[in-house]
């Protein structure tokens, strides 16, 4: 029976991985956040273990739980663009420093560290697939701090590779655009504080106009959360220690779209729905510049898609959710949820 430790648990990847593991192994989930609202519905399980904390204030129990459990998840980290813009310190703060201590903490305990990497170490690599093994790292400028948390992620990569020639455990995984029921709030309509997908939902369920950001024709892999969480599982099982000591991108390569697609995608599905048609109609397809909305120190990526050879060859694992049915499982979770969200305006 593994004990598996989720730091940030109560976030989009922790709540849907727990889930997962109590409905369908034995392992027991020792988990730290700040909150418990995604969470809710599996504390009453005796497998589930919370404790409500931060990373940064409760060490000692994040040390004691490194050492008594196997596998270590720090999913704790600042993922939205406008931060990295607007506070690159708190972003390095956060995803580097914070994080530092567990890392070492797993190589002095001799635990598996499983840490998310990001799809944004490769930058603006021109690789038609981005390759875990031969991208070339490609950042911009000082002066674009939007290149800090790509940043920040490649060198506790790298950090984390050099703890693996020094004997440590580790699997490095690299999520390319996991979406689904609770990425963000769609509670949220300041422009900015949600990834793509959320704030489009959030403004299509306040008939509020959807901003392109310069045109839209920057495409994303984007990957369902359910796809994503299988390949986890089977790095957690690390069967014959398979993923040890291996990089894997989870991403759906087929699932590859503009930003301007997206948009139309889910207007045309919004009209599907009761719930959500009436403010679909109003909702008005705009262009904005990038400075504009997320600051100065913004660039783009215009292509991002995953190589997923050896994630597919080790693991045994093939993403099956094609945007479509990604597209409605996330309409059907928030039908709930509409006149809350509605009520942002008044």
């Amino acid at each position: 029976m593994k004990k598996v430790l989720i730091l940030g648990v109560n976030g989009f990847i922790g709540h849907h991985l727990s889930k997962r593991i109590l409905e369908t192994t034995d392992w027991e989930v020792y988990g730290m956040d700040m909150q418990n609202e995604r969470i809710v519905d599996l504390l009453g399980n005796p497998r589930m273990h919370f404790f409500e904390g931060d990373i940064t204030i409760n060490k000692e129990w994040v040390e004691y739980h490194v050492k008594k459990c196997d596998v270590i998840l720090p999913l704790v980290a600042i993922a939205t663009p406008s931060t990295y813009v607007k506070e690159p310190l708190r972003v390095f703060e956060l995803d580097f420093e914070a994080n530092l201590p567990i890392v070492r903490s797993a190589a002095k305990y001799g635990k598996h560290l499983i840490f998310p990497s990001t799809s944004e170490v490769y930058g603006m690599s021109r690789d038609a697939e981005f390759d875990p093994e031969n991208s070339e790292l490609v950042y911009g400028p000082i002066n674009k701090p939007r290149w800090i948390y790509a940043c920040a992620k490649q060198l506790m990569d790298r950090v984390i590779w050099g703890y693996g020639m020094e004997g440590l455990n580790f699997t490095l995984f690299r999520p390319f655009n996991w979406i689904g029921a609770g990425l963000d709030s769609i509670h949220t309509p300041k422009e900015g504080s949600s990834r793509v997908l959320t704030q489009f939902f959030g403004h299509i369920v306040r008939g509020e106009a959807i901003s392109l950001v310069d045109g839209g024709a920057q495409k994303r892999a984007f990957t369902y959360v359910d796809d994503g969480v299988d390949a986890l599982m089977r790095i957690i099982e690390n069967k014959d220690g398979k993923a040890t000591g291996q990089i894997y991108n989870i991403g759906n390569p087929v699932n590859n779209y503009s930003i301007r697609e997206l948009a139309a995608m889910m207007l045309k599905l919004a009209a599907e729905y009761p719930e959500y048609a009436a403010g679909a109609q109003k909702v008005q397809i705009v262009e904005t510049s990038s400075g504009a909305y997320y600051g100065a120190g913004y660039q783009d990526v215009q292509n991002r898609v995953p190589k997923i050879e050896n994630t597919r060859q080790d693991l045994g694992w093939a993403p099956t959710t094609g945007m479509a049915d990604a597209l409605r499982h996330i309409f059907d979770a928030y039908r709930g949820q509409v006149a809350a969200a509605q009520a942002l305006m008044d």
